[in-house]
């Protein structure tokens, strides 16, 4: 059986969950650094989204690093279906809470009012650019395993 690159027990695959990781954590970092990111659902939606994303993309990042030390990659298909499934389910999730804290930070940033300062405007940009990052290598962890699964 070939070895997918990017599929989970690789080095591509432990590159991916680790800027994952990274992503997710810059996003909540940013988005926290606002003090008033609650007032908008969109916001706490961001960081919900990302409080489930660094756990599993970290947890999912030592199976890798696992599997390299000993290895031994990970080719069982209830395993792989599970995270195939989750990875899908969190790329969603996070695409929908970039995208909405995009549409969030532009209403606020085209409006009249300066209800906001364009400071914290800035720090929700970057955020929502972060979390599109980290669905970006979501994504492309679930299209790898995908790839992997039915040669299981």
């Amino acid at each position: 059986m070939d070895e997918v690159p990017g599929s989970v027990g690789t080095s591509a695959s432990f590159s991916l969950r680790l800027g994952q990781t990274i992503f997710s954590s810059a996003s909540l970092l940013f988005m926290s650094l606002g003090v008033e990111f609650y007032s908008y659902t969109a916001f706490c939606y961001l960081v919900t989204i990302m409080g489930l994303v660094i756990p599993w993309s970290f947890s999912l990042a030592l199976v890798d690093g696992y599997s390299i030390l000993v290895k031994c990659p990970l080719r069982q298909p209830g395993i792989l279906l599970i995270i195939v499934l989750g990875d899908w389910v969190l790329s969603i999730l996070t695409l929908a809470a970039a995208s909405s804290t995009v549409g969030v930070v532009d209403v606020l940033l085209k409006s009249n009012t300066s209800y906001y300062p364009i400071k914290f405007c800035s720090r929700y940009q970057i955020s929502a650019a972060m979390a599109f990052l980290s669905w970006f290598l979501s994504f492309g962890s679930f299209l790898f395993n995908l790839w992997l699964l039915p040669t299981l």
